[in-house]
C-alpha cells in the first residue's frame, strides 16, 4: 500500500504563527510547512521584530501580546494571501506604522472588505494606490474592539483575519457575517484559536451568523501541524483515475481541514474510500461517473475534480465556485482552458464549470497562470495522457516545493509505462 507523506497544511500553519506570535509565552509548531508562502509569513514575522526559530522538524516563535516589537516596519507579502490577509491586521493590534506590500498577482486580488471591516473598527488604514487592494500602510494604536459587519463572500479568509485578531482588542469582537464561503476554513481557525486558549463561539438566530470572541489573549502551546488536505486531494484523485491505491497518513476523521471532504466526492465517483483515525486510504476501482457537485466549501479542490473530469464516464458539473475566480489566477477560466488545449469539451458560467467525457489529446502544454494548484491538478491528468508540458513548473513552491518528486516517485511504475510525463518546456 503507497504512503503519500504530504506536507503540513498551508492554511494550519499560517494560523499557527499567527497565534503563536499573539501568544503569551514560546510556542513550538512541530511539522509546520516549508514552502515560499510559510516562509514569506515567517519572514514578515521577522520584519515586525517577533523572533522565529526554524529547524527542519519545527519552528519556535516568541509570542508578542502587545504586538509588535518594532515601530515602524516594511513587510513584503509575496505571493501569500493568508500573509498579505493577516499579518496587516495582526499589526493594527500594536503600536506603529506598518507598510505592507506583496506581488504583482496578489496585488491584484481583493482585500477590500477586510479594510473595511478593520476601518470600521477604528483602524487607520490608508491604501496606497488602488483602493482594497496592497500596497497599505496601518498606523496602529490597537484596536478597541465591538461590532462590526462583514461580507465574506469572496474569501472566507478576511472573517479568520478578524476572528484571529478578536482576543487582542480591548472589549472584544462581535462580527456579523452577511456571505460567507469555504466556512470549513473558518471552523478551522476557530478550533486553533481554542487551542491557543481563546473564548470564540458561533451564533446563529435564524437570521443571521454572527461570530463573538471574547478579549484575554493567547495562551502559547505546542501544536502539530498536519498534513494539507487539499495537496492530499492530487494523490487521492491519482489513486481514482488510475486504478491503484494511495494513503494519506498523520489525516483522519478527526482532521480539522474542510478539503478531506474531496473524498467523498471521489467515492460518489466510484473510488473506494476508507477514513481511519489516523489516515485516509482511496482506491481506485476502475469506474469513475459523471456528477453535479457542490464545491463552494471546498473549493481550493475544484481543479483536481476538473482534471479528472475527462475520465468519467458522463459529464462533471461543479458548482457554487465563484470565488475560485479571484484566486492566484481565475481558476475556473484556466481549468476550462487547460481542458480545451487537450481537446475536451467544456462549458462555463460565472460559478460553474461542466466538462464532457472524452480522451485528452497527447502532447498538451498547460498554461499554469503561476499557479501551483492549476500544476499539480493537471499533473494528474498526465498519469494518463503522454507528454503533457507545463510552463511553470516551479510555480508549485509556494505550498509544496518537492511536489514533481514525490508525486513522481509514488506513481512511478505508472509513468514508467507511458511514453512521457508532464514536464517543463
Amino acid at each position: 500500500m503507497p504512503l503519500a507523506h504530504i506536507p503540513g497544511s498551508k492554511s494550519i500553519t499560517a494560523r499557527a504563527l499567527f497565534l503563536a506570535a499573539a501568544a503569551d509565552g514560546v510556542t513550538t509548531l512541530s511539522r509546520p510547512l516549508r514552502s515560499d508562502d510559510t516562509e514569506g509569513f515567517a519572514e514578515g514575522l521577522t520584519r515586525l521584530g517577533y523572533r522565529v526559530g526554524r529547524t527542519p522538524d519545527a519552528w519556535q516563535v516568541d509570542g508578542r501580546p502587545q504586538g509588535p516589537a518594532v515601530t515602524t516596519a516594511d513587510v513584503y507579502c509575496r505571493d501569500g494571501a493568508t500573509t498579505a490577509r493577516f499579518l496587516p491586521t495582526l499589526a493594527a493590534a500594536g503600536h506603529g506604522t506598518y507598510r505592507f506590500d506583496a506581488s504583482a498577482q496578489m496585488r491584484r486580488r481583493p482585500l477590500a472588505p477586510l479594510t473595511r471591516a478593520l476601518r470600521d473598527l477604528g483602524v487607520d488604514l490608508v491604501h496606497e494606490e488602488a483602493e482594497g487592494h496592497h500596497p497599505l500602510r496601518i498606523t496602529a494604536n490597537g484596536v478597541t474592539g465591538g461590532d462590526v459587519t462583514l461580507d465574506a463572500g469572496q474569501s472566507s479568509q478576511y472573517l479568520t483575519a478578524l476572528l484571529l485578531l478578536g482576543p487582542l482588542t480591548r472589549d472584544g469582537l462581535r462580527v456579523k457575517v452577511t456571505d460567507l464561503v469555504s466556512e470549513p476554513y473558518v471552523e478551522i481557525t476557530t478550533a486553533m484559536m481554542r487551542a491557543f486558549g481563546a473564548d470564540v463561539r458561533r451564533e446563529d438566530d435564524g437570521t443571521g451568523v454572527t461570530y463573538a470572541v471574547a478579549p484575554g489573549g493567547y495562551r502559547a502551546t505546542t501544536y502539530a501541524v498536519e498534513p494539507d488536505a487539499s495537496t492530499a486531494s492530487y494523490f487521492f484523485a491519482a489513486a481514482a483515475l488510475t486504478g491503484t491505491e494511495v494513503t494519506v497518513p498523520g489525516l483522519g476523521a478527526g482532521a480539522l481541514q474542510g478539503d478531506l471532504r474531496f473524498v467523498d466526492v471521489l467515492r460518489r465517483m466510484g473510488a473506494r474510500v476508507d477514513v481511519r483515525d489516523d489516515r485516509t486510504t482511496v482506491t481506485g476501482t476502475g469506474e469513475l461517473r459523471g456528477l453535479t457537485v457542490n464545491m463552494r466549501d471546498i473549493s481550493d479542490t475544484m481543479p483536481t475534480l476538473a482534471a479528472i473530469a475527462p475520465f468519467a464516464s458522463g459529464p462533471v458539473r461543479i458548482e457554487d465556485v465563484a470565488n475560485t475566480r479571484v484566486k492566484e489566477c481565475d481558476r475556473l477560466d484556466a481549468c476550462a482552458e487547460n481542458l480545451r488545449r487537450l481537446g475536451v469539451e467544456v462549458a462555463t458560467g460565472p460559478d460553474w464549470i461542466e466538462i464532457s467525457p472524452g480522451a485528452p489529446t497527447a502532447g498538451a502544454d498547460i498554461k499554469t497562470y503561476g499557479d501551483h494548484r492549476i500544476v499539480m491538478s493537471f499533473a494528474v491528468t498526465a498519469l494518463r495522457v503522454p507528454g503533457i508540458t507545463f510552463d511553470d513548473p516551479g510555480c508549485v513552491r509556494k505550498t509544496f516545493p518537492d511536489f514533481h518528486t514525490e508525486f513522481g516517485a509514488a506513481f512511478a511504475e505508472l509513468r514508467r509505462g507511458m511514453s512521457g510525463g508532464p514536464s517543463a518546456n
